[in-house]
């Protein structure tokens, strides 16, 4: 009955209690100084140890012959509470200074290391190789960041910011990542001192104010008023941009990048495109063969036989040249084989009077989105109509855009006004590629091509990335041409200031805004260590320039000494640097920010199929 009532009590805590199997032999009744509610008080039992109560071990030592066989005693767990009992199995959940806010700064800290290095003109390259084992050898921290495909949720945030900088600019992604991790690192020394995120975030926050009314004061006098389409202005504004990619072959780059641009912009720069400026890579040569062609470079041969037309007017049909299919689907019934050969000669006579239609309204260049027919292309042929293949529909509206012609569905009779019109479309052999090139020398074309030269694709690509970085630079400088200046000048004069800033403030916030302000030191210093130079010494030469009031004073990487930038001629966009301390300060407040990390399970389902590699298309 005991161990029925024992029972009894296990269950309405939510225990489940098994009988013994077999009933004890010993019929001794217990001894009446032993209470036998003592067998059925409940005690507090651990699941970890399942250690039996004191009072009941006292029992069993003293009336071990009376006391029933062992018994299997099966615990089921009650319900759980708090965050498991919200969230579905597989969840997880940091809180916490230690376990959320440092785990995210050391993951954006880790980030950042990795894009340091390929800061500046003496920045290392990186190999990286992405999901489809595609090979990139490139010093660009947008690229790198792209293709690591970042999972950790605080490191995606400096890797959103990048993205931003690189779609907003088209430079300084690099500077953007690495400034956030060194703002980070100072944050987690705050952390430790004692100092409330909060307080740090309120810091930062000051001191970001701060720091862009101070780059107001650093603009060059008399930079804001430029003339877009003066060479040697532009060329001096994008050479750090290029430098920083190509370092050495800046000289050779920027007259070309520049070249390009200044013949694509419009009447109104502000409404500059970059997608004007085209790139295309030919592999053999060197950078030095390589040239701007003021239209279009296609990387493919014409189809017929005829290679180059001079004045010529264009047509474009996106549809294709060759005899249009019904709709729907019909027989025709044929009798006898005069009819099959009558047949066949209306389809021939149909496709000759579509080309003579064409040849007729004045079109020399037929350009075909699609497959050209062998039947038209004989007809092209006998009125002597040059044919080009363009599949990419991209490239065919770049082409449109370069003649000024306009792509018809339906190959047909097209109008004055559809036509374009091109100085020059001859085929010609580059470095044993064949390629077709669209000039437009006089006014109305609005698409440039670089064509650039190198020795193997890799090199052709971040000598694309360069041109692309010139590219952004020169549309930046469009809508805002202030310079400040270069080679860690700017940042030397920020942390200086910052830090006699930080000493009028009277809160705890103080301490935040004199690290944001070191924080500078990182741009001289990793300048300084990738090109080999003692970081210290030109830090401390750097600091006494600037407490002496010469403010321009920079690091000059090739002879490892401090000058004026004026002299060195490396100035910064004002635009570029603000929008990219902009971002890093918005980040790391966003970091900081976080106390908690809720991560659901994982969705299941199959893996997606494994593709092979694409092309860049």
């Amino acid at each position: 009955m005991e161990w029925i009532k024992a029972g009894r009590a296990l269950r309405i805590l939510g225990l489940r209690f098994l009988p013994p199997t077999a009933p004890s032999r010993s019929t001794t009744p217990l001894p009446s100084s032993i209470n036998t509610a003592a067998t059925t008080r409940v005690f507090p039992i651990r699941l970890a140890s399942l250690r039996p109560p004191p009072d009941l071990l006292r029992l069993s030592r003293r009336h071990r012959s009376l006391s029933p066989p062992p018994t299997m005693v099966g615990i089921s767990a009650g319900p759980s509470y708090g965050m498991q009992s919200m969230l579905k199995d597989g969840h997880k959940h940091l809180s916490g200074l230690d376990e959320a806010v440092l785990k995210n700064i050391g993951a954006a800290r880790e980030l950042s290391a990795i894009t340091r290095t390929s800061l500046g003109p003496n920045g290392m390259n990186k190999m990286v190789i992405n999901h489809l084992d595609k090979l990139f050898i490139t010093n660009d921290a947008a690229t790198i960041v792209n293709e690591l495909e970042v999972q950790h949720p605080a490191a995606k945030l400096l890797v959103l910011a990048a993205r931003a900088q690189q779609e907003e600019i088209g430079d300084g992604a690099n500077l953007t990542i690495s400034f956030a991790g060194e703002l980070l690192e100072k944050a987690e020394e705050l952390i430790r001192m004692g100092l409330h995120p909060s307080e740090i975030i309120i810091g930062y926050t000051k001191a970001i104010n701060k720091t862009l009314e101070i780059l107001e004061d650093l603009v060059e006098k008399g930079s804001e008023n430029m003339d877009v389409r003066n060479m040697e202005e532009v060329v001096l504004r994008m050479k750090s941009a290029v430098a920083s990619k190509q370092f050495g072959q800046e000289d050779v780059l920027c007259p070309l990048v520049a070249d390009a641009c200044i013949q694509v912009c419009p009447k109104n720069p502000a409404n500059f495109n970059v997608d004007n400026v085209r790139v295309a890579k030919l592999v053999g040569g060197g950078l030095h063969n390589s040239s701007v062609v003021r239209g279009l470079v296609l990387k493919n041969d014409a189809v017929g036989s005829i290679k180059r037309v001079e004045k010529a007017k264009v047509a474009v049909f996106a549809g294709g040249v060759d005899t249009s299919a019904t709709e729907t689907k019909g027989t025709v019934l044929i009798h006898s084989a005069e009819q099959l050969e009558n047949y066949a000669k209306t389809e021939e006579a149909k496709v000759e009077e579509l080309i003579k239609a064409v040849a007729d309204s004045g079109a020399k260049v037929i350009v075909s989105g699609a497959a050209v027919g062998d039947m038209a292309l004989h007809f092209c042929e006998r009125y002597k109509l040059m044919v080009l293949k363009v599949s990419s529909k991209f490239e065919l509206r770049r082409f449109c855009r370069t003649t000024g012609s306009i792509a018809l569905l339906k190959l047909s009779r097209p109008n004055a006004d559809e036509l374009g019109y091109a100085d020059s479309v001859s085929v010609e052999e580059i470095g044993g590629a064949r390629v077709t090139v669209v000039k437009n020398e006089e006014g109305g074309n609005s698409v440039a091509t670089v064509l650039l030269r190198g020795s193997t694709d890799s090199i052709l690509d971040d000598l694309e990335r360069a041109v692309d970085d010139g590219v952004n630079t020169y549309k930046s400088m469009c809508r805002d041409s202030r310079i400040i200046p270069g080679a860690a000048a700017t940042e030397i004069e920020l942390a200086q200031r910052l830090k006699e800033f930080s000493l009028k403030e009277t809160g705890l916030d103080q301490y935040a805004i004199a690290k944001f302000g070191e924080s500078f030191e990182m741009v001289p210093r990793t300048l300084s260590e990738n090109a080999g130079l003692g970081a210290m010494e030109i830090i401390s030469s750097l600091y006494a320039e600037h407490a002496a009031g010469n403010v321009k004073v920079g690091i000059d990487l090739e002879e490892g000494a401090c000058k004026d930038v004026s002299i060195m001629k490396i100035w910064d966009l004002f635009v570029t640097k603000s929008f990219a301390l902009k971002y890093s300060a918005d980040a790391v407040c966003t970091v900081l920010r976080v106390d908690q990390i809720i991560m659901a399970k994982p969705a299941g389902g199959p893996k997606p199929p494994q593709q092979g590699a694409m092309d860049e298309d």
